[in-house]
């Protein structure tokens, strides 16, 4: 198959190279914002680069990966389903909700797929956990605790291109809550500090947040997200029941020193950032998507769960800017994922 990737940034960069490997990838076609970029990268490679989006759609691919800025996102999902074209694409599809039910619209109107970056989906640990949870494992689950630290901020004019810390970084574990737990979330109290660099406060943005969340079931779910983590990259979830209690991102590389005297040391080489701790994961949603190109496995993570995690996002959102508990039924998109 021939598969066309738009975006040659870090990400873009990592995932053509794993697409190159997989022998059911016959050719790969690059094109980025910046063309010296993407020529660079199929110079390394062995990828053929395009002038521009319109000659990867000109030339003709059987498929498309899409790395490229946000902003772009929704308009070449849209592109590439009146293409008939099935598509890859980190998260998220829109920094809003009527943005992302547009392109999810035009999804559903061709019958193309649509495969969403939430690369912890595939990841040993987390995976480890559902089946830990699924199984009974743990009992009756009473309290799941989640979070992701960066080690240090992006760029500053990254912030307002972001769409927040609730909507760039967290909504991955809103996202792998719900995957793991089974349960749907039905109310969340949100609040962030700003304390940190000034350009946080400069874009409206916070360094770091914490939520509380409600599951359908009683359960209750903690996630918090801060960009200012000098120790390391640390991304962690630990599901307590009445039977046993698991932890997903505890190894040797995890970011965090214990102070007890018998405890164990601190990580000789901690985690630098994402594509260093989920690097087998990224590889692993992207043979996923081989596979669904090739019809031999189902879509693995729709375009309908980013929204589902989008609007809980929004929902810490409205949380946080009103300093109260928000219920899922507020928050514009209910519903939207019923499929006739």
């Amino acid at each position: 198959m021939r598969i066309g990737l738009i975006g040659t940034g870090r990400i873009g960069t990592f995932h053509a190279g794993v697409l190159e490997r997989y022998r059911e990838v016959g050719s790969l076609v690059v094109t980025d914002a910046e063309p010296a970029r993407a020529a660079a990268l199929a110079d390394r490679i062995g990828a053929t680069a395009a002038p521009s989006v319109d000659e990867i759609f000109r030339w003709g691919v059987d498929a498309l990966v899409i790395t490229a800025a946000t902003a772009a996102h929704a308009e070449l999902i849209g592109r590439a389903a009146r293409a008939g074209l099935p598509v890859f694409c980190e998260k998220p599809i829109a920094l809003d909700l009527p943005g992302t039910l547009a392109a999810l619209r035009e999804v559903e109107t061709a019958g193309t797929v649509l495969q969403l970056g939430f690369q912890r989906r595939f990841d040993a640990g987390y995976t480890a956990a559902r089946e830990a949870v699924r199984e009974g494992r743990l009992g009756r689950l009473h309290t799941v605790r989640a979070m992701t630290s960066d080690p240090a901020p992006p760029p500053a004019a990254y912030l307002p291109l972001s769409g927040g810390l609730y909507r760039d970084c967290l909504v991955h574990d809103f996202d792998i809550l719900r995957w793991v737990t089974g349960r749907e979330i039905v109310e969340v109290y949100a609040t962030g500090s700003d304390a940190g660099p000034a350009m946080f406060r400069e874009a409206g943005d916070v360094d770091t947040a914490a939520v509380v969340l409600t599951l359908d079931d009683g359960t209750l779910a903690t996630a918090t997200a801060t960009r200012c983590n000098g120790a390391g990259y640390d991304v962690r979830m630990e599901l307590s029941g009445e039977r046993d209690t698991v932890a997903v991102g505890l190894d040797d590389r995890t970011p965090i020193a214990s102070t007890e005297p018998q405890g164990p040391p601190p990580a000789d080489k901690p985690w630098p950032g994402f594509l260093e701790r989920f690097a087998p994961a990224y590889e692993a949603e992207l043979k996923a998507f081989v596979d669904v190109v090739r019809g031999v496995r189902e879509n693995p993570c729709d375009g309908w769960e980013a929204l589902r995690a989008l609007r809980v996002a929004e929902a810490c959102e409205m949380s946080r800017a009103g300093r109260r508990v928000v219920r899922m039924e507020e928050v514009p998109g209910a519903g939207a994922d019923g499929r006739p």
